[in-house]
């Protein structure tokens, strides 16, 4: 009889696999995440690659995150493709699956930036028009925004509140770097890369990419570093230690 257990329950281990293999659940889901390139151009108005390589590698790794795909939307703003996606669209797509996964927010732009706001396609985002797109999307539920653009410390104003976490990639006065045709990624978005596999929350995963842009701009000995702007709000200080990142099993 004892036997018998010992190989019941060694049959129902193996059916299960190694130990954790499942994971535990993603803090995250029925979360909405959007991931917005919004420039596709360099200094000169020439196509770069950067800004796209960044909207797709971030896609796969705020997945590894525990980000669920069927509530994470993507778009390119880029007008030199056959069937470009207006701005319209990307509006469209973020309400209609923040209307179904409604626990959280993630939205990351990646783009060039001004001291008044954001290019978008071929138009400004100010922080006024960025502030009421989040506010539309997600309401008073839990909030993340990534923005990395230069100058885009211009959008913590706006944007802050209790329910809310700001990273931006430089301050109001600074520009960031790596927009060039010869760069894998701009540098922010590749530091959040670098960092993501080891973050265990949003918290870490800014200090993380802040201390990589550091590291990257003392490398280049860039004259003025872009010093990269953090706001968490006072609900956000107490929640976002709860939302950990998992991570892909096997």
């Amino acid at each position: 009889m004892v036997r018998g257990l010992i190989v019941l329950v060694t049959g129902l281990l193996a059916l299960a696999g190694p130990a954790g293999a499942q994971g535990a659940p993603s803090r995250f889901e029925g979360w909405t995440a959007a991931i917005i390139q919004a420039d596709w151009r360099d200094g000169h108005g020439r196509p770069i690659e950067a800004f796209d390589n960044a909207r797709r590698d971030l896609v796969k790794g705020f997945q590894d995150a525990g980000f669920s795909r069927a509530d994470m939307v993507d778009y390119s703003l880029r007008t030199d493709v056959p069937e470009p996606t207006p701005a319209s669209a990307v509006s469209t797509g973020m309400m209609q699956t923040a209307a179904r996964a409604t626990r959280g927010c993630l939205i990351y732009f990646t783009s060039h930036g001004t001291p008044e706001g954001m290019v978008y396609g071929d138009d400004l985002m100010t922080p006024d028009i960025m502030a009421g797109a989040v506010r539309r999307t997600c309401g008073t539920r839990p909030t993340v925004v990534i923005i990395s653009a230069c100058f885009s410390g211009v959008f913590v104003n706006a944007l802050q509140g209790p329910n809310r976490m700001v990273l931006t990639a430089a301050r109001r006065d600074r520009t960031s770097f790596g927009c060039g045709a010869d760069e894998r990624y701009p540098w922010f978005d590749g530091c959040v890369l670098e960092a993501l596999p080891t973050a265990t929350d949003f918290l870490s995963l800014a200090a993380g990419a802040r201390a990589c842009v550091t590291r990257k701009e003392q490398a280049a000995a860039v004259p003025l570093p872009s010093e990269p702007q953090l706001f968490v709000g006072a609900d956000m200080q107490m929640r976002l230690p709860t939302l950990r990142f998992t991570r892909p099993t096997g």
